[in-house]
């Protein structure tokens, strides 16, 4: 899919070849094994690293060290497609849309981390709302009065997220306690919702959010953040129970606050999106999917007891990636593996990972 023409107001925000990047970076035309029913026209996408199909890359092509000047063709933090590329299938013919999701983003502004010396926070301005200003210029490229929009957005697919687990990050980053960093759950779903409802406003009706993962399972976070407390890690997945809280304290807020956005909106469908169960499935028992080598150590690193490494991270010199990554779950320390990504995004078709399955609701609409 891709997005029409180009936002001639975005060029005042964004340099030419960021216009390009953010706005009408082009999500792969690949099949999931069940294709959605031919219902949306265009699929718009939000986010952070987990969405990105090459917007981090272009923005700061030749700007970071080991950063290529061009990005490559592939340019996801993967080994191959995420669960937006199987969302966007080729069962589906998608004439308009744009992905807008950026490595890094944040359910909050730059000047909330700021205000609150949080300066482990790259300084890309990025943002959720950022994007959100994005999507406001996009606008005009593919629909030419309000109800022109509000009728093209009805049927478009929205998937807003997922957003949050990097403002955690930051603070954890900032030596900020278990307490400290649960005090910001409640800002960044208020943020969230507002973002949601901004979309609903512009006439969206279909909305995927997802949830945040357990970041006490991710290898970089194990590697940064090491105890000797055995008590501090789950006995049945090895995983950092600390971190995991705040993943699951922001799911369970967020899934109330859209469960009261949907009443407030009766005629939306707001789809909340699972990545924390399946993960902790798949660290409980990975051989039982299919990831012989685990889930808690990275296919692509640099060593050390969960080969996340620093100062050698994946694509850097001292690097090296394995040559079975669909035997794990982690593909760099941070980010999935296309296997696992492909296992979800089925989940969220299908169930039982997405409230309601993404594929009941357009088979509702379709009745309707």
């Amino acid at each position: 899919m891709a997005a029409r023409g180009r936002s001639r107001g975005l060029s005042a925000l964004l340099p030419p070849a960021c216009l390009l990047a953010v706005v009408l970076w082009c999500l792969a035309a690949v099949g999931s094994g069940e294709p959605l029913p031919q219902y949306y026209n265009a699929i718009f996408s939000f986010g952070d690293s987990f969405s990105d199909t090459g917007n981090f890359v272009i923005i700061n092509s030749g700007k970071l060290p080991n950063m290529p000047k061009f990005p490559p063709p592939y340019a996801r933090c993967s080994n191959g497609r995420l669960v937006i590329d199987f969302l966007a299938n080729k069962g589906t013919n998608f004439s308009q849309g744009a992905n807008f999701a950026v490595m890094g983003a944040t359910a909050l502004d730059l000047k909330y981390f700021k205000d609150n010396n949080v300066w482990s926070i790259p300084p890309f301005n990025t943002s959720m709302n950022v994007q959100l200003q994005w999507f406001d210029e996009v606008k005009e490229t593919v629909c030419s009065d309000p109800g022109e929009c509000r009728a093209f957005f009805s049927r478009a697919l929205f998937v807003f997220g997922e957003f949050g687990g990097n403002d955690y990050s930051f603070a954890w980053k900032a030596d900020w306690s278990l307490e400290k960093v649960k005090t910001m759950v409640p800002a960044v779903v208020s943020s969230l919702v507002r973002g949601i409802e901004r979309l609903l406003d512009e006439g969206a009706r279909h909305v995927v959010v997802p949830g945040n993962l357990p970041a006490g399972c991710i290898p970089i976070t194990l590697t940064m953040y090491p105890s000797e407390d055995r008590s501090e890690y789950d006995p049945r997945t090895g995983c950092l129970k600390k971190y995991n809280s705040v993943a699951l304290y922001h799911n369970a807020m967020l899934r109330i606050a859209l469960d009261r956005l949907q009443r407030r909106r009766p005629e939306a469908r707001l789809v909340y999106a699972d990545y924390y169960t399946p993960y902790i499935q798949f660290a409980r028992t990975p051989h039982l999917y299919g990831y012989k080598r685990g889930a808690l150590r990275a296919c692509c690193g640099g060593g050390g007891p969960y080969n996340y490494n620093m100062s050698a991270s994946c694509g850097l010199p001292g690097s090296t990636t394995c040559e079975d990554p669909d035997a794990h779950v982690s593909w760099d320390g941070i980010h999935l593996t296309e296997a696992p990504y492909r296992f979800i995004a089925n989940t969220w078709l299908k169930g039982p990972y997405a409230h309601p399955p993404l594929a009941t609701v357009v088979r509702e609409d379709m009745v309707d």
